[in-house]
Formats: C-alpha cells, sequence, structure tokens
C-alpha cells in the first residue's frame, strides 16, 4: 500500500475514533437538560471516560512497545464507540459512568498502536504524523455536530446510533493492517528511525506541559457550551456553534504547526504558540458578545499547534519507546486533563462558570515556561541540540 494511502485511511480512523472523546463532552449538555445533573455530576462523566483511559494508556503503550499489537486499532475503535453510544441508554448513572469509562478504554487502546503504525507508514515523517493528528482533531469537531444531529432530534435513546463512526472506522483500518508487513518488509525507507539515547528529563518536561494544554482544552469542551449560553443569551444552538468553533479551530491549529515547524524548530513554535494562548483564553473569560467566538477560535488553534509537533518530540526523546512515547502525548495527557473536570464543576456550582474558568489562564503560561528548558533533539536537526530562541 502507498504511503500517502495509509496515512490517508490512518487519519480517517483516527477521526472516527477521537469523534467518542468530543461526544463525551457534547453529551454533557444533554445529560443536564434530561436527567438535571448538576456541573459536578455532568463533569463527571468525562471523569469517568478519563480516569479509566488514563489508567489504561501507559500499559497500551508499553505493550506495543514490546510487541506490535495492529488488531488493536479495529477493536479499540469498536470497543470506544459501543461505549459512548450505550452511555445513554437508561436512567441509571452508575451504568452512564461504566459505559462512558468503556468508551475511554477503547479510545486508551487506539492511540499507541496507531501512532506507531502511521510512524512506520510515513517513515517517521513529521508531515505524515501532522495529517494523522489532523485526523483526530476533525472528529473531535465533527462531534458536537453529530451528537446535536442525533441526539438533538430524539434525546438520549438515540445513542446507539453514535456506534456508525465505529463501524466505519474499524473497516478502513483492514486494508492498512493487511499491507502493513509488505509496507515495513519491503520499503526500508518507511522502517522506524532507528533508536537513540532516551532523554528522559526533557519528555517528562514534555509531559507536564501536555497535561496544562489538556486542562485547558478539556475544561472547555466540557463547560463551553454552557458558558457561551450564559454569556451570549443564545440557546442550545450557540452552545453547539462554540463547540465545533473550538474544534475546527484545532483542526487549522495542527495544519498550521506544520507549516510553521518547517520555518522554526519545533521548540519554538511551540513556545510562542504557549505564550499567544494565555493571551486568548483571558480574552474567553473576560471579552462578551461576538468577541468571545473569535477568543475560543485562538484559543483552539493557539493548543493544537503544538499538538502534532509535541508527538513527533516526545518519540525524539523516547525514540526506543515510541509506543509508549505516542500513548502519553496523544492519549494518557489528554484523559488526565478530564480529572480536573469535576475540580471545575464544583467551582462552578460553588461561584459561577466564569469564575471556574479563570484559572484556566494559567495552564498555558505553565507549559511556556516548562517548554523554556526544552531543546530540539538532535535527531530532528542533525546536528548537537541547542537551546531554541526565544
Amino acid at each position: 500500500m502507498a504511503k500517502n494511502k495509509a496515512i490517508t485511511l490512518l487519519s480517517i480512523g483516527h477521526a472516527c475514533v477521537d469523534v467518542y472523546q468530543g461526544a463525551v463532552a457534547a453529551l454533557v449538555p444533554y445529560f443536564v437538560a434530561e436527567r438535571a445533573y448538576t456541573y459536578a455530576a455532568a463533569s463527571g462523566i468525562v471523569l469517568a471516560a478519563s480516569l479509566l483511559s488514563s489508567v489504561a494508556q501507559p500499559l497500551f503503550g508499553v505493550a506495543t512497545d514490546r510487541r506490535a499489537l495492529p488488531w488493536l486499532l479495529p477493536v479499540s475503535t469498536l470497543v470506544g464507540g459501543l461505549g459512548i453510544a450505550l452511555s445513554g441508554l437508561g436512567d441509571s448513572y452508575a451504568l452512564t459512568l461504566l459505559f462512558a469509562g468503556i468508551g475511554g478504554v477503547g479510545v486508551a487502546a487506539y492511540h499507541p498502536e496507531s501512532a506507531r503504525v502511521a510512524r512506520v507508514a510515513s517513515g517517521g515523517s513529521h508531515t505524515a504524523m501532522g495529517w494523522f493528528s489532523l485526523g483526530g482533531n476533525l472528529g473531535f469537531a465533527l462531534a458536537p455536530v453529530l451528537v446535536a444531529v442525533v441526539v438533538g432530534a430524539g434525546g438520549l435513546g438515540l445513542t446507539p446510533l453514535l456506534v456508525v463512526p465505529a463501524l466505519v472506522g474499524s473497516l478502513l483500518t483492514l486494508p492498512v493492517l493487511r499491507g502493513l508487513e509488505r509496507l515495513t518488509t519491503g520499503a526500508p525507507e518507511a522502517s522506524t528511525v532507528p533508536a537513540g539515547p532516551d532523554d528522559v528529563a526533557s519528555f517528562v518536561r514534555l509531559t507536564l506541559a501536555v497535561v496544562c494544554r489538556s486542562v485547558v482544552f478539556i475544561g472547555l469542551s466540557t463547560f463551553i457550551a454552557f458558558y457561551v449560553r450564559q454569556r451570549t443569551g443564545g440557546g442550545a444552538a450557540a452552545g453547539t456553534a462554540a463547540l465545533v468553533v473550538l474544534y475546527l479551530g484545532g483542526a487549522v491549529g495542527t495544519v498550521l504547526g506544520g507549516a510553521l515547524a518547517e520555518r522554526w524548530d519545533r521548540v519554538t513554535v511551540v513556545r510562542r504558540s504557549y505564550l499567544l494562548t494565555v493571551g486568548a483564553v483571558a480574552g474567553l473569560v473576560f471579552l462578551p458578545g461576538p468577541a468571545l467566538y473569535v477568543c475560543i477560535a485562538l484559543t483552539s488553534a493557539g493548543l493544537y499547534v503544538p499538538f502534532s509537533l509535541q508527538v513527533t518530540l516526545a518519540q525524539d526523546y523516547l525514540p526506543s519507546r515510541v509506543g509508549t512515547a505516542s500513548g502519553i502525548t496523544l492519549g494518557l495527557t489528554v484523559s488526565v486533563g478530564g480529572l480536573f473536570s469535576p475540580l471545575i464543576g464544583r467551582l462552578a456550582d460553588a461561584t459561577s462558570l466564569q469564575t471556574a474558568l479563570l484559572p484556566l489562564i494559567a495552564m498555558p503560561a505553565l507549559s511556556w515556561l516548562l517548554f523554556l528548558a526544552l531543546t530540539e533533539p538532535a535527531r530532528a536537526t542533525g546536528r548537537p541540540s541547542a537551546p531554541a530562541p526565544p
């Protein structure tokens, strides 16, 4: 199979999986409306998906470093879709948490192995990894639209229809898996980049920076629909539009990040992006009216410019453990961000949503500070590492 075709199918499959990460947050307003959940209880559903995903993600990463597990791609896609598809059935809060958790495990299982396969298929190309990451961003962007069309039309009882992307995504991975053995044995240039020494300290700093980024993104994904409806006086459509802008801004940011990395090194691009994001999040919290949507788009783009760049940086910092590095940056850090959603929800219940979102302004600033200590890996430049210019 040609590299471009394999990356395209993997990117679409990534979208079909990550639609379920975005769907969890998109379902929250419907749980609140139909079941009268508090902000804290509703964000607990996001926590359930995030918590199990956080526990499972490193385990799958370690497993894929020891042995290739390509069959995980279609299986994990189906598990993730089934979990979210069943989450709206019944009135039991415990069952809702269970199904959301199962969906999170499916998403967790997908990312480490899919990133390994994408790296093999692309021959270690940063650009190809950018397109692979873009697929996930588009899945996030489509999630609120899909949920609005399905659940908005008939309530939570129609969530089983949300399994359709999982069926499509699992089928699309099959030709990639059939061509994978021929790709790795017949095209030496498509093999993974030879492993060098691991830079664990830099990887830990990178991971902490991505966690801070995740706290902002998951926090906004969970509550932005409510916040925009309160600030603008709009209805459900205004909240859905805010989620779409948030996720589409991420798709634009991912493409922009790859382009900027062609001009400057990755560390410099990520550092500047986080610094600019601080102002965008502040504007989102304080500015009223239509300007709010502009700030949402800028925040999302600023958070996603670093996304694929951080994945390839993680792989370069841990070249002997690509599965672990990919699983943590693509999945675990996103899941860890969800652990903070109930805290934001409790603060919102006690004060207001605007007050609860204030701490998010500090998160990209912390990511920027952590990146000040990072350097571009030597393998990416072909020469010894040097601090990136501020």
